[in-house]
């Protein structure tokens, strides 16, 4: 039997319709309150995150910086500072290292994991939370894992409805883009 392209497909797209209408908007609201009110404060927006969850924060942090006028970071850009801190300390600093330079009291931080159970990305929020900061994840339920640890040490979590680990990283680019153009509608940029 030959594979089917277009069966397969639509079978994606139709998961992935699904995971956006299930999305818990009340979530995705207080995230953006958040976004809003460290912009108006002049705080900054720092992304942790690892593997296709480490691509979402850097292709953000371009966008938010350039179109909101807003101080952006994405730890997991800098590949020097990143295998520092993993050869120098263990790979679970790599972002507590990379905060401790960067963050204030009043930023916000957020990460990005598919499973919520990645330890470097843990202590980063932990390291954050310590240090005054807001904080916010963008997981899903990977494995079955209801946005693990990390869903429930953040001050606001979205937790993407679908065990896809696909579905998981294509939503929370559309999520960083919501929040953008909500950002830039709401103070007519």
């Amino acid at each position: 039997m030959a594979f089917d392209f277009e069966e397969f497909a639509n079978s994606y797209i139709s998961d992935l319709k699904r995971t956006l209408d299930e999305l818990p908007m009340g979530a995705v609201s207080s995230f953006w309150e958040m976004v809003e009110t460290v912009r108006s404060s002049g705080g900054s927006v720092h992304f942790i995150g690892n593997g296709g969850s480490a691509a979402t924060p850097s292709h953000s942090a371009g966008d938010w910086s350039k179109e909101l006028s807003l101080r952006t970071l994405s730890h997991s850009d800098n590949a020097s500072s990143l295998t520092a801190w993993a050869n120098d300390t263990d790979y679970s600093n790599v972002f507590v290292g990379q905060l401790s330079t960067f963050i204030r009291e009043g930023d916000l931080v957020v990460a990005y994991s598919g499973s919520g159970n990645s330890e470097n990305v843990l202590n980063g929020i932990s390291f954050a939370k310590e240090n005054g900061c807001s904080t916010a994840a963008i997981t899903g339920n990977y494995l079955g894992m209801e946005g693990g640890a990390l869903a429930k040490t953040v001050d606001v979590a979205i937790v993407v409805p679908t065990t896809s680990m696909e579905r998981i990283e294509d939503v929370q680019l559309v999520l960083n883009h919501i929040i953008k153009e909500a950002v830039k509608s709401n103070n007519g940029l």
